[in-house]
Order: structure tokens, then C-alpha cells, then sequence
């Protein structure tokens, strides 16, 4: 049985992976991981209003994903962690596996 530690530790996983799953916040990810960007960069990036951009941000800032720094009128965000790159590349991997795989199967009565 897990004790009640274990269970909010796995709470708090879930709470983090929520914020993975969203297009737009995975976009936003793969964009800082160039480098910082500037709220205004994003929304141009995303093509996606301002608010909607700010929102996604601060999914991403409140589960310490990203950074904010301030420079006069401008908020810059970066990656909090380089092993966020790492998570969301082992990530890909298993999804372009499966894709290759589900591919394979799709392909394979007509490569009979």
C-alpha cells in the first residue's frame, strides 16, 4: 500500500506531466530550448493571441518548467532545466517508434 507521501508525490507527477500536454506548450517548449524567448516572439511563433500565449506560459512557469526575466517592458523565458529537453526527447522517441510501428503494420498487407 502506498502511504500517503507516495500518493502526493504521485499527485505532484501528474499535476508536472499536465503541463506536457498541451500542442501549444510543447511548441512553446521545443521553441525555448533554441533559446529565450520574449512573450511577443511566441505569440508570432504560435500565431495564437497574447492571452492564450501568457496563459500557456504561466502553466509552464507555475510547474517550473520555464523561467521569467524581466527586462524593461519585455519578459523573457527560458528552460528551467536542460533535462526538460531530455524528457521531451525520450518522449519522441517512443512516439516516433510507435508511429513507425503502427506504419509498419498499416504497410504490411500490401507489402505482401
Amino acid at each position: 500500500m502506498l502511504t500517503k507521501r507516495e500518493l502526493e508525490l504521485f499527485r505532484l507527477l501528474a499535476d508536472s506531466y499536465k503541463a506536457f500536454s498541451d500542442p501549444k506548450r510543447l511548441i512553446i517548449i521545443n521553441e525555448l530550448r533554441k533559446g529565450q524567448k520574449s512573450v511577443g516572439d511566441l505569440v508570432r511563433i504560435l500565431a495564437t493571441p497574447q492571452a492564450a500565449v501568457s496563459r500557456h506560459l504561466g502553466v509552464l512557469r507555475e510547474r517550473g518548467i520555464v523561467n521569467a526575466r524581466r527586462e524593461g517592458s519585455n519578459v523573457y523565458y527560458s528552460l528551467s532545466d536542460p533535462l526538460i529537453c531530455e524528457a521531451c526527447d525520450v518522449i519522441q522517441r517512443i512516439v516516433a517508434a510507435r508511429i513507425e510501428k503502427h506504419t509498419k503494420l498499416v504497410d504490411w498487407p500490401m507489402n505482401t
